[in-house]
């Protein structure tokens, strides 16, 4: 956690502020000693510009504090949810592929303009975090958390504990090729699964309908969203109930990729997708009953595995964010011993 402050303040005596950072908004809230919220913010989202995207930030946390009765003096330490690789021990996104960030020291920047501690980890890890801390479905240790929204990726709790991996890129199954040759990706490759079954991805089928000539109630919208996609579907238009058909088909395999991966009892998953609500777990779950048609080893996994959507109001990015200040600094890495590398690659020769 990266400190700029000097404060003689108490752990437990101060607020505490939870943001959430994603492709379309800036959440925020604030809770103080006993937990409760006591101030709330919402912006959209940051410019890709490092400088004035840290300005942003900086001016929605101070809202939500002044929101709350209070100032920065009160606050104890900010956690930050935050898309793309993150160095959690030094706060530092050294990739964020849809804002548009390269090595950027997000929290000591942060600290050094707020005057408090700042932790920060990826987004839908933190999410995973809270999830794990709100336990909406009951306390369920072994989870993935799946978001879908302007980009995918997934979020693993195992143990109780969150799984980081060796890089801190574990669960970045957004960027899993899934059908090669496919629409390029951000990141760079073609097919990836964000390119399939992400909210843009989605939005950009709608379009591809229009250009074609398909008959579409989409057709008189200037820029459909996935949100219009899906509320098409769900009037049986039958341009758009292809185009769920298909994003549902690929969340499907990937769902039913991470219980084979991890081995997890709850999937659940959020993101602005999962606003299309009850209609589209009905087909994710059409699509899963087909993956167990054809193999009885994948439905009796299925059958032992909770398939949930997440509701917006759980707040689980924001809340995730504070269970990293509640937990503290990362623990530091050891390091690679001399001649470690040397010898691993000796021992695949």
């Amino acid at each position: 956690m990266t400190d700029r402050r000097s404060t003689t303040s108490m752990p437990g005596t101060g607020l505490r502020v939870g943001v959430d950072i994603g492709g379309s908004k800036v959440a925020v809230i604030v809770v103080d000693a006993s937990g409760a919220v006591v101030g709330r913010e919402l912006a959209p989202s940051v410019a890709a510009d490092p400088d004035l995207a840290i300005k942003q930030i900086a001016a929605v946390i101070r809202s939500a504090v002044a929101a709350a009765g209070s100032d920065m003096d009160a606050v104890e330490a900010v956690g930050v949810g935050v898309p793309g690789r993150v160095d959690r021990a030094t706060g530092t996104v050294t990739f964020a592929v849809n804002l548009g960030w390269q090595h950027l020291p997000l929290g000591e920047r942060l600290a050094t303009a707020l005057g408090v501690p700042v932790a920060v980890e990826n987004d839908v890890r933190t999410a995973a975090a809270g999830l794990h801390r709100r336990a909406p479905f009951g306390p369920i240790d072994d989870l993935a958390y799946l978001s879908i929204g302007t980009g995918i990726s997934a979020g693993i709790v195992l143990g109780g504990r969150l799984h980081r991996g060796v890089r801190g890129v574990a669960g970045e199954i957004g960027h899993v090729v899934l059908e090669p040759g496919g629409p390029t990706c951000a990141c760079g490759l073609e097919g990836c699964f964000e390119a399939l079954a992400a909210g843009s991805a989605i939005a950009r089928a709608g379009r591809e309908a229009i250009a074609s000539g398909q008959s579409t109630s989409l057709s008189s919208l200037a820029d459909p969203t996935a949100e219009d996609v899906f509320a098409a579907a769900a009037a049986g238009d039958a341009a758009a109930l292809a185009i769920v058909d298909t994003a549902t088909t690929w969340i499907a395999r990937m769902v039913h990729a991470l219980v084979l991966a991890y081995d997890v009892r709850l999937v659940a998953i959020g993101g602005g997708v999962s606003k299309a609500g009850g209609p589209l777990l009905d087909r994710i779950w059409a699509a899963l009953d087909a993956i167990c048609a054809g193999s009885p080893f994948a439905r009796e996994l299925l059958s032992e595995t909770e398939v949930r959507l997440l509701s917006p109001d759980l707040e689980i990015g924001p809340w995730g964010a504070i269970a990293l200040i509640d937990d503290g600094p990362p623990a530091a890495d050891p390091g690679r011993r001399p001649g470690e590398e040397v010898v691993a690659r000796e021992a695949v020769r």
